[in-house]
């Protein structure tokens, strides 16, 4: 079975003005369908920077990246546009909601620019608020949504298109602890039902939650190793305490 994401000697380098930074430094990875995979490192380890090259949010200087059997390279524009629209949903710190739009308005957004019908939208739109807990906050505009409700309709916006991946930017980085609980659980209920996930983050406690953590050092793969605290089984996953 092929992998779902395969990166070969990924390199990704920024030059500011007679600087040359190296972000990511000849990095290999193979993600399998359904995996729970955390990005781990400190600021500047390069994990957000690998984060935007597996959303085909930025291309790498050099190497190759893989997904789902296709050569993102040999993709066109629009090409690349559909698959960050229909394979990949999008989970960032800072929510990026649009604060004149109601929950559900942000919620169905992709379905938009998908050219989905607006009585179908709406429909998947509710199926996925009510999964994420939001079913009587679907007309609350973000400002009168609390942060943990915020990030439960980014998420719900991330699952609309029934993406094969979600990637999540440090998701918990705005709430407080018992929010970050909360929000994480969904993420493991939202991976039992079949998405692959990737986390970017620099908490360990959150890094935890993972089945496989792959930890970053000035762009380079420091460890790649499963969490020996989470053992997964072929109809269920134990954590152990």
């Amino acid at each position: 079975m092929s992998a779902l994401i395969e990166i070969k000697e990924i390199s990704k380098l920024y030059k500011i003005g007679s600087e040359e930074i190296h972000a990511l430094r000849s990095v290999s990875l193979t993600i399998q369908k359904n995996e729970y995979v955390a990005l781990m490192g400190p600021s500047g380890s390069g994990k957000s920077t690998l984060m935007n090259v597996l959303g085909c949010l930025d291309t790498p200087s050099s190497g190759e990246y893989i997904l789902n059997g296709i050569s993102v390279a040999k993709m066109m524009d629009n090409e690349l546009a559909e698959v960050r629209n229909k394979q990949i949903g999008f989970v960032f710190q800072t929510f990026n909601l649009l604060p004149r739009s109601t929950a559900l308005e942000n919620v169905i957004l992709p379905l938009v620019y998908a050219g989905m019908p607006k009585a179908a939208r709406e429909k998947r739109g509710k199926e996925v608020m009510a999964q994420v807990g939001l079913e009587n906050r679907m007309g609350h505009r973000p400002n009168e949504l609390s942060g943990g409700q915020r990030q439960r309709v980014a998420i719900a916006r991330a699952l609309v298109n029934n993406p094969a991946i979600i990637l999540a930017d440090e998701p918990t980085g705005n709430l407080d602890s018992k929010t970050s609980v909360e929000i994480m659980g969904l993420f493991e209920e939202i991976h039992r039902n079949g998405n692959t996930i990737i986390l970017v983050t620099h908490e360990e406690d959150i890094a935890l939650h993972a089945h496989r953590i792959v930890r970053l050092k000035d762009g380079l793969t420091e460890t790649d190793q499963i969490n020996p605290n989470i053992i997964t089984y072929a109809s269920r996953t134990t954590t152990v305490n």
